[in-house]
């Protein structure tokens, strides 16, 4: 999908003169293979450019209605095709803020990038981008109206079991299988980051923190990742790494669904480590080779902390079985390098042996509906909602 141009800047001041001046080469780039282009032109079109019809055409194809949630970085709104009203968007529109280059957020500016380069039934779909006379950035997204999958494990009141989370976790590691494949790190992969579509199908959204993978000698930043889902090697001050972080936040992911319950909450990046070596023990040089080489290593003063033994796993996931057991472990290895790869989730025999993966018709649906979709869609990643993270932590820490 081609990105749509942008306004014409000609009465617009500040930053959003520049990103509309940017866009306009890729419009015109676009223009010839456009369906949205045609020969004739109106008097109002007439007075515009290239990128200025195009946007507009983009703009003309949908229509806005109520709107499901607002923050600081977004607000969205439910919409359709304005051809065909059972054609059901989400329309999230990007404010413009003069703290950013060119008004925009990095976070939009990635969204939409790796959200064209991504088609996959299990990532969300982006169907445009136009801008608005405000010079607001509008991304029209696929509509996902069963809320996500985070509300749909705290909702008591929704029964499942086995087979159901062995098909949640099978679209999600699909997803970031794909995204891999592709050279693409996502880096907040997390509960309310799964939004369900109407027919029970699970699509990873929110690519605001996604990047490609980067050159091995170029370094990355460790403040990734919302906390409850951030792998050991980041909270360490890892600078160079790849798939494995994500995967970790999938090994999270998979647990809460079993568990029903946040699986390792925390308030600071402290805390989230010592939860985390409470679980798989205090890493050293024997266990991680290289863990003493990162920025914020301390190593342990006292003897460090054993992992839990297999007892504890089957005692709090027993529900997955042994094999979705030896899979959850594999996957939330300490030592990335020993971490398994999104291929080697996928080819684990924990998705061929029985219960077999519910079918996705027959999933529980009820994750929160189209207004949890927009409180999600609204956020910045690795955003999460206002005190709730402060909120767990306190009602688990005392």
């Amino acid at each position: 999908m081609a990105l749509s141009p942008m306004d014409s800047p000609r009465s617009v001041p500040g930053p959003a003169k520049t990103l509309a001046a940017k866009t306009k080469a890729l419009a015109v780039q676009n223009a010839a293979s456009s369906p949205l282009s045609s020969g004739a032109s109106t008097p109002t079109e007439g007075t515009m450019d290239l990128a200025e019809q195009m946007n507009d055409q983009t703009r003309k194809q949908f229509v806005t209605g109520a709107r499901l949630g607002e923050g600081t970085y977004a607000i969205v709104y439910a919409g359709h095709y304005r051809h065909d009203p059972t054609r059901l968007v989400a329309i999230k529109k990007i404010k413009v803020n003069a703290d950013y280059k060119d008004g925009v957020a990095m976070d939009a500016i990635r969204e939409i990038k790796y959200l064209q380069e991504l088609s996959h039934p299990n990532i969300i779909k982006l169907h445009a981008v136009f801008s608005t006379k405000d010079q607001n950035l509008s991304l029209v997204l696929e509509h996902l109206p069963l809320g996500d999958l985070e509300q749909l494990w705290k909702n008591k009141d929704v029964r499942y079991g086995g087979a159901d989370i062995k098909a949640w976790a099978c679209m999600l590691a699909r997803a970031v299988w794909f995204c891999h494949k592709n050279f693409v790190l996502h880096r907040d992969i997390k509960g309310n980051n799964l939004l369900i579509a109407a027919d029970g199908n699970v699509k990873l959204a929110d690519f605001g923190l996604a990047r490609s993978f980067a050159d091995p000698f170029r370094p990355m930043t460790y403040n990734v990742i919302t906390r409850f889902y951030r792998p050991p090697e980041l909270l360490y001050g890892a600078r160079y790494y790849g798939g494995a972080v994500d995967v970790w936040s999938m090994g999270v992911v998979f647990a809460e669904l079993a568990l029903r319950e946040f699986f390792l909450p925390s308030e600071t990046d402290i805390q989230q480590l010592s939860v985390i070596c409470d679980v798989f023990g205090t890493p050293t040089e024997e266990t991680w080779p290289g863990v003493s080489k990162l920025e914020f290593y301390t190593p342990p003063s006292n003897p460090s902390s054993r992992p839990q033994p297999l007892q504890f796993w089957r005692a709090r996931f027993g529900i997955l079985g042994d094999d979705g057991i030896e899979l959850l472990r594999a996957m939330l290895t300490m030592d990335p390098k020993r971490r398994l790869t999104a291929q080697q989730v996928l080819e684990h025999r924990y998705w061929t042996n029985a219960p077999r993966p519910t079918e996705k018709e027959d999933l529980p649906k009820n994750g929160g509906g189209a207004k949890v979709m927009g409180e999600d869609l609204k956020r910045r990643g690795g955003e999460i909602e206002s005190g709730r993270a402060d909120k767990v932590a306190r009602k688990l820490f005392g």
